[in-house]
């Protein structure tokens, strides 16, 4: 395997509003892709997906991140390319990552445009096992509602061939009871696999049973979009040897097929790795969904504490550098280093931002001034990653 796929819509996800305290209330919607599971079952690995936080009691982040994850510490990136990526507007994006031909590292993709690059990825060997995964992760799960996300999933074959995966190499797992008579919202999944001699889509919610008390300002209706033809309409016929109308209908309407409909796609994605003209950085200001949060020193703090599992008083909270000073905006597609950030930094061992039990020496973490979105962060070795 040298290369992962996936696809969903950015579907609205709402929260109680309720006053949930330093706790973490979080839903992460994920492809996962570990290249080589030899050395352990927590072996390192790359994560891109779809992540929304509870922010306070009416206010939410949402929005897509990769991260980078090892046995010595990990990263994470907020990304602020493509099309309303920070909002919930049911529309398809696509996740992906592809190792590069000359190294053992792997470049990460959101609609089809390169976003980053891993630098702590193990040698992928030919015969070892390599694990790809996708699923949703929900921390919190009473004070959350997701609908229903339809999880499609492809992997990439030695010889730069898109499959998926056959049946008889899936695996699911479910930790909350599924939801029936007997095991009632809000502690439960629905869960669907659609597969015949291989995986087609894993179907996943998790529902609050009292649905009028889950609305939230963040969850915003879907903005007007134009349709397909229309925005494809003030792009380029072609773009780096993509098709750009046929990529743009193919998204809307059925982004699991398009590396194999799409002309060009899939040998943009393993070659130049630009390849959606809609989905380029702009030079104008980025949407955040959370809207006009009032972020302040004790909110970061707290935020911080509760997802790096620190103490608070363990902590350096550094305010954005010229608060009262012009807005700037960074028009890199991972989007973290231009915006104006509340930096937060501690020396205490942590988990880091993985679920597990390993623990590491320190991190350091960037918050939006504006929103109090995560917009990037390390911990352990990665900290020192170039």
């Amino acid at each position: 395997m040298i290369g992962g796929f996936a696809t969903w819509r950015n579907i609205p996800i709402a929260f109680d509003q309720v006053d949930t305290g330093s706790a973490t209330v979080q839903v992460a919607n994920y492809l996962r892709v570990s290249p080589n599971t030899s050395s352990s079952p927590l072996a390192p690995n790359i994560e891109i997906g779809l992540y929304t936080e509870k922010t306070g009691k009416t206010t939410h982040t949402y929005g897509p991140r990769w991260s980078e994850l090892t046995t010595g510490g990990g990263r994470t990136t907020a990304i602020k390319a493509g099309v309303n990526p920070t909002k919930p507007d049911k529309r398809n994006h696509t996740y992906m990552t592809v190792r590069q031909d000359s190294d053992n590292q792997w470049d990460v993709l959101y609609d089809f445009n390169k976003v980053g690059s891993t630098t702590k990825q193990l040698k992928v060997i030919g015969g070892n096992t390599n694990r790809i995964d996708v699923g949703l992760e929900v921390t919190g799960p009473k004070y959350i509602n997701v609908p229903s996300i339809a999880n499609r999933m492809q992997f990439m074959t030695g010889n730069k061939v898109w499959q998926q995966v056959a049946t008889g190499n899936v695996a699911k797992s479910v930790t909350l009871p599924v939801c029936s008579t007997t095991h009632k919202p809000p502690s439960c999944f629905t869960t669907k696999l659609t597969d015949n001699s291989k995986f087609t889509q894993w179907t996943v919610s998790k529902p609050r049973r009292q649905a009028a008390a889950v609305t939230s300002p963040a969850a915003v209706p879907a903005a007007p979009t134009r349709s397909p033809d229309a925005a494809a309409a003030d792009l380029p016929s072609t773009f780096n040897g993509v098709n750009q109308q046929a990529l743009q209908a193919c998204l809307e309407n059925d982004p699991d097929s398009c590396l194999a409909t799409v002309p060009g796609l899939s040998e943009c994605v393993v070659t130049v790795r630009v390849c959606n003209a809609a989905a380029l950085p702009s030079s104008g200001a980025s949407e955040d969904a959370a809207g006009d949060a009032d972020v302040s020193a004790a909110d970061i703090r707290a935020r911080a504490a509760a997802a790096f599992g620190v103490p608070d008083d363990a902590l350096a909270v550094e305010p954005p550098a010229s608060p009262a000073g012009p807005k700037t905006r960074s028009n890199a597609a991972t989007g973290g280093s231009g915006d104006a950030a509340w930096t937060v930094t501690s020396t205490s061992s942590t988990t880091g931002l993985q679920r597990t039990d390993r623990r590491f020496d320190g991190f350091t973490a960037r918050y939006s001034a504006e929103t109090g979105a995560l917009l990037e962060a390390c911990w352990g070795d990665l900290c020192d990653a170039s």
